[in-house]
């Protein structure tokens, strides 16, 4: 059981979220993270992953000891502030990669056989006036993963029926049946198809710059279902558009939800509004783990999936 007035939910939820919380317990709502806090001896805070949450905010509420974020990525958390001052963090991994890699391979062919456009070709009747431009074909292709965690491996199981060659960037090998690279670098030098699956941390801030597009080259496409800032867009827009790269699907930007707007003028480019876990099973999960680990919290139970900052 959750104590009535014991969390504080910052920030908008989705209806199909807000139901299934309320269903569950009682928040206290905080619809704008900036204004100050309610009074209230709040123990615990839930917020979405897309959503801010100040430093300032938490100083308010000397009696937090927990943040539970829905999504994967924590960082959009102050980590440092939580640490120094004890308060433990939780997200919610696993039940949101099905979503992820699903949109990660339809954007990929998506983008390889340029289907948004192929449709506008059909709908404008360009087609009785002449064929479709030839695409390209993935198998026989080289595609690198950069970030071989839960969604990079679930990525690379799906892409492996398609008779591509897989490989993949880290630190670290792993027990995998593919091809490690320590630099991005080298993936990118390696690969046909470069998928981001990584985390957004100080290590891959702009991790994707003009060198590394450099080496994907003329004839490679990038995917980034990562982190906006996981790439230098100053470096990738150039990249577009002096056809440095072949083209880029992106899900995620720099500044969500009003992205650089040149990129809206490329023809070399297919941009999603931030949906890798956006269908209705997978947010109903994200809430529900979100949940559970309040539940864990407040009943004195291990954390299902804790953030280790």
């Amino acid at each position: 059981m959750i104590p009535v007035n014991s969390v504080l939910q910052v920030g908008h939820f989705p209806e199909i979220m807000q139901a299934e919380i309320d269903r569950r317990f009682t928040p206290t709502r905080h619809l704008d993270p900036q204004a100050p806090a309610p009074a209230g001896n709040f123990e615990a805070i839930l917020i979405r992953s897309n959503t801010k949450l100040p430093e300032a905010l938490v100083k308010q509420i000397p009696s937090i000891r927990l943040v539970a974020t829905c999504g994967v990525g924590y960082d959009n958390l102050p980590l440092t502030y939580l640490k120094q001052h004890g308060i433990k963090a939780t997200n919610t991994p696993g039940v949101l990669n099905d979503a992820v890699c699903e949109l990660a391979i339809g954007m990929m062919f998506g983008l390889l056989r340029s289907l948004p456009e192929a449709q506008e070709y059909v709908k404008s009747l360009a087609w009785s006036q002449a064929p479709f431009k030839l695409t390209t074909t993935l198998a026989g292709k080289r595609v690198g993963i950069a970030g071989m965690g839960r969604i990079g491996q679930d990525l690379a199981k799906r892409l492996e029926p398609f008779k591509v060659a897989i490989a993949y960037s880290g630190p670290n090998p792993k027990p995998l049946p593919y091809t490690h690279y320590v630099s991005v670098k080298d993936l990118a030098k390696n690969c046909d198809v470069l998928f981001l699956a990584c985390p957004a941390t100080p290590d891959t801030d702009r991790m994707i710059n003009a060198e590394v597009l450099e080496a994907l080259g003329a004839t490679g496409y990038l995917i980034n279902i990562a982190r906006g800032s996981v790439i230098d867009e100053t470096a990738l827009l150039y990249a577009l558009q002096h056809k440095k790269i072949a083209g880029a699907a992106l899900d995620v930007f720099d500044n969500e939800p009003n992205p650089n707007t040149t990129f809206l003028h490329l023809d070399n480019v297919l941009l999603t509004p931030h949906i890798g876990s956006a269908t209705a099973e997978t947010r109903i999960a994200m809430t529900n783990l979100a949940v559970d680990n309040l539940e864990a919290f407040f009943t004195h139970q291990p954390l299902l999936s804790e953030v280790h900052h």
